[in-house]
Formats: structure tokens, C-alpha cells, sequence
């Protein structure tokens, strides 16, 4: 079965974001094994410097990189990456599924976004759209996508 982990930044706090994730991580259990690592965020000060910003940015990834499996297929949730549809999404993940790829791990920064290092090896760098979102709220529609591609993969109602 399709290894998934979710490497995120940061705690979600509200209860009612955290309900629709453990519905959907429910969901996903008959598709999937599915692991959520969260890691620390680093504060970040108001009208933070550029050196700042990286350190922080350089704090979390390390934090994430603890995580990372050498042979496991990386996409990272970016603002300026590729934007697929549902349905392309879905192929994705069956190509790797054909290429032998049994563990697939998504990352999503915090607030800053993520470090170079990890978008330097990302198999894919994913965008939702062009529009920013709470890191974690991507939480929520990243488990949903995952879902519905699995669906789709499927030919199981429920994509529309």
C-alpha cells in the first residue's frame, strides 16, 4: 500500500480545522497509510529582516529534513509551482505508483514559506493557485486532493 506523509510546519490550534483533518485522514486510510509529522515554527518578529528570514526559514527546514526518506517521491506545496487539475494530480500519483514509488511525502512550510534546500529536491513543486492560504488550512485541501485522487484513480463517486 501507497505510503503518505504530510511534513508540516507548525501546530494547528483550531478545533474545528483539526476535526475536517482527522475526517480525512480517516477517509484516506482505505487508500493509503498515512503519517502527519508536524515540526516547531520558529517565531517570527514583525518587520523581519532578510537574514532573519532565512535563519528561520533554515531552523524549520532542518526540522523537516529529520523526516525525509532518500527514496521517497517529494512534492512541495510552493506558491510558484506547477498547478494541475484534479485529475492531472491524480495520474501523478499513479505514475509514480508505476515507477515503483511507494512513499510519497508532500511538504508545506510555515508562515515564511520553505527553505531552497528542501524545494532544491523536490520531485514536484505543487501550487493550489497563485492565492496565498494559512499553512494550515493547505493542510485540509492538500488531504482532500489526496483523497480525491485516490477516488478518481479508483472510479469511485465521489469527484465531480
Amino acid at each position: 500500500m501507497l505510503r503518505t506523509d504530510i511534513l508540516c510546519v507548525g501546530k494547528i490550534k483550531e478545533e474545528s480545522v483539526r476535526a475536517l483533518i482527522a475526517e480525512y485522514s480517516k477517509r484516506l486510510g482505505a487508500y493509503t497509510t498515512l503519517r502527519i509529522v508536524e515540526v516547531k515554527d520558529e517565531k517570527t518578529p514583525d518587520n523581519c529582516s532578510d537574514v532573519e528570514k532565512e535563519k528561520i526559514l533554515k531552523t524549520e527546514g532542518d526540522r523537516l529534513a529529520e523526516y525525509l526518506e532518500d527514496r521517497s517521491c517529494k512534492i512541495i506545496l510552493a506558491v510558484e509551482g506547477k498547478q494541475l487539475s484534479s485529475e492531472a494530480f491524480a495520474d501523478y500519483i499513479q505514475e509514480q505508483q508505476n515507477l515503483s514509488v511507494s512513499h510519497i511525502q508532500f511538504l508545506i512550510g510555515g508562515s515564511l514559506g520553505l527553505d531552497e534546500r528542501l524545494k532544491s529536491q523536490a520531485d514536484l513543486k505543487l501550487s493550489f493557485s497563485k492565492m496565498t492560504f494559512p499553512h494550515q488550512l493547505m493542510r485540509v485541501i492538500l488531504l482532500e486532493q489526496i483523497y480525491r485522487a485516490h477516488k478518481i484513480l479508483r472510479r469511485e463517486p465521489y469527484h465531480k
